[in-house]
């Protein structure tokens, strides 16, 4: 991929947020973006169900068997070493993208969706806190939360395309598509005044990726109607709109500032995930 990270090609929200951070910082998490994205791309990539099934089974011999020939799991490791990740998070992850790995993907209820939106993504979310020098619980518990709004944006935008793959997360009617992007806003206010809990050199950084992603939301919602939601293609939020985002943004640092709220006092939406993957263990 010449000398550009897997973050500024695919992930351009991301990339803008990335400016805010120190450079060190900036390189540890694309990192950590760069190894989830190779695993998603295995998923992701044309070819039959067999073939994905081979090959993403051998990136995760790859990775457990440390081979460091490849500087994306080495790169990871050394994340995982410098940052005490669980390897529980890694292979949560890993879970969550090997069940793209079908010739037909149907999530079924909102337990289905939560789940999957925390291997995919909330996993990501925590993984990033981490390399943020985040400690505290209730506040690892937000990024989970801002991984999964963010997940839950990315699958309300993504319906159409996702259905010409024979992927089904959410039923492709408008009605579903607002009410995943409300869910998404329930995490992606959780998470706020957690943002208070990461050193001030990460944070505007945060905010910012939390507001232009949540912007998408937004703007599939003023779609009105599933026929407006079609004809518009994939929705993105454009350079202004980061840059007013961004704006916001530093208003956002300020409430911080001024914020009294515990974290501790939030309640997070995790019970139904809690069902099924012990969440403490991972924290």
């Amino acid at each position: 991929m010449s000398n550009k990270s897997y973050l500024s090609v695919y992930a351009k929200s991301f990339s803008w947020a990335g400016y805010f951070l120190p450079r060190e910082t900036l390189k540890k998490c694309s990192a950590l973006y760069d190894f989830c994205r190779v695993a998603d791309n295995i998923a992701d990539d044309d070819g039959n169900i067999k073939n994905k099934e081979k090959k993403f089974e051998q990136f995760e011999n790859d990775f457990n068997q440390k081979n460091f020939d490849s500087p994306i799991i080495k790169n990871m490791w050394d994340l995982i070493e410098e940052f005490n990740i669980s390897l529980k998070i890694v292979q949560d992850l890993l879970t969550g993208i090997k069940s793209d790995i079908k010739n037909k993907v149907k999530l079924n209820s909102k337990k289905d969706l939560l789940i999957y939106s925390y291997r995919v993504a909330g996993t990501v979310g925590l993984m990033m806190a981490k390399i943020l020098k985040v400690n505290k619980k209730s506040s690892l518990r937000s990024a989970i939360d801002l991984g999964i709004a963010m997940q839950l944006t990315n699958i309300s935008r993504d319906v159409i395309e996702d259905s010409k793959n024979n992927r089904f997360y959410i039923n492709e009617n408008f009605e579903e598509i607002s009410s995943t992007i409300n869910l998404a806003d329930i995490f992606y206010e959780n998470s706020f005044y957690s943002i208070k809990d990461i050193p001030i050199s990460f944070r505007f950084s945060i905010l910012v990726a939390r507001r232009v992603y949540r912007k998408i939301g937004h703007k599939i919602l003023n779609k009105k109607n599933l026929e407006n939601y079609q004809n518009s293609g994939k929705i993105y939020v454009s350079n202004s709109e980061k840059i007013l985002e961004t704006f916001f943004a530093i208003f956002d640092l300020i409430k911080l500032s001024f914020s009294y709220r515990k974290d501790d006092s939030i309640e997070h939406d995790l019970t139904l995930i809690n069902e099924e993957i012990n969440l403490d263990e991972r924290i």
